[in-house]
């Protein structure tokens, strides 16, 4: 998506002054669903760790194994919370590839991330199986009211629960362990909870430098990072027995699952990725 495209072509409310979080992640990715004030401010990141572009195919990379593992795991139906711009290797899409039946509901704040994931779903999805809404998952009743409202789930049947690379964004006055955990009390019994967060325990004092300054510029944009230690992010799994291995750095969260070379290229020093992972069961 160009800057320069026909303004009809831009969704209803997108904040063109500002980048936006979901958009400079789809550039990160190479996608298009993005405008200049998204790609400028990628570059400076990317200027200031070129290694971004890596972890971000890491982090998709990981949501691709979660998903695949508890659609093997009979998991059919799923709701993606901050799902962003739809790109390579969405929910949907793999999980029909295990399960052609399985069902899914996208879920984004952002206008650009809602608007091309109805336009994918029109195109290539099934209207009696997937869904997007454009909403706060901060507000856990209406989301959970509004997904259900679209018949695609069965509020009766296991739910996998997709938070994956979104939770860094909400500071601790949104009260983000308690969003997630009244998704928990919502979703039955058999449900699984993926999620990933960004972390600087256990990682390399080499380079502490360079998140430094990735973090200060993201505080100068209009989304700000929280880092959260393993102890801190363990917790969004309260209620939740988690899964073999536990909370790992994502490139040794189960790489066995599906053939990634970012994630193979952070094998041997996977807390270079700067983000940790886990998947957890509802009993």
């Amino acid at each position: 998506m160009s800057e320069t495209g026909n303004p009809e072509s831009t969704p209803e409310g997108v904040d063109l002054d500002n980048p936006n979080p979901a958009r400079v992640y789809d550039w990160f990715l190479g996608g298009t669903s993005n405008w200049a004030i998204d790609r400028e401010f990628g570059t400076r990141i990317l200027d200031t760790m070129p290694e971004v572009r890596t972890i971000a195919r890491v982090g998709r990379d990981f949501l691709g194994r979660g998903v695949q593992y508890l659609a093997q795991h009979g998991i059919t139906q799923f709701l993606d919370l901050g799902s962003g711009v739809p790109t390579v290797g969405n929910v949907h899409e793999i999980a029909d590839a295990v399960s052609p039946d399985s069902r899914c509901v996208y879920v984004d704040n952002e206008p650009v991330a809602a608007a091309h994931a109805q336009v994918l779903l029109e195109r290539h999805g099934d209207p009696q199986r997937h869904a997007v809404i454009q909403g706060d998952l901060r507000d856990p009743d209406t989301i959970w009211r509004r997904a259900m409202e679209t018949g695609v789930l069965d509020p009766r049947e296991p739910i996998g629960l997709i938070i994956v690379g979104v939770l860094y964004f909400f500071g601790p006055d949104e009260d983000p362990h308690g969003i997630v955990a009244r998704y928990r009390d919502l979703v039955p019994a058999g449900s699984y909870l993926l999620s990933s967060h960004l972390t600087e325990d256990e990682t390399p004092d080499q380079g502490m430098d360079t998140r430094d300054r990735v973090r200060e510029q993201y505080q100068r944009s209009s989304s700000q990072l929280y880092m959260r230690g393993r102890a801190e992010f363990t917790r969004f799994f309260d209620g939740f027995e988690l899964v073999e291995p536990g909370v790992v750095w994502l490139p040794e969260w189960r790489p066995e699952e599906r053939e990634s070379k970012a994630t193979a290229r952070l094998a041997g020093n996977p807390s270079t990725a700067n983000a940790i992972g886990a998947l957890g069961r509802k009993p």
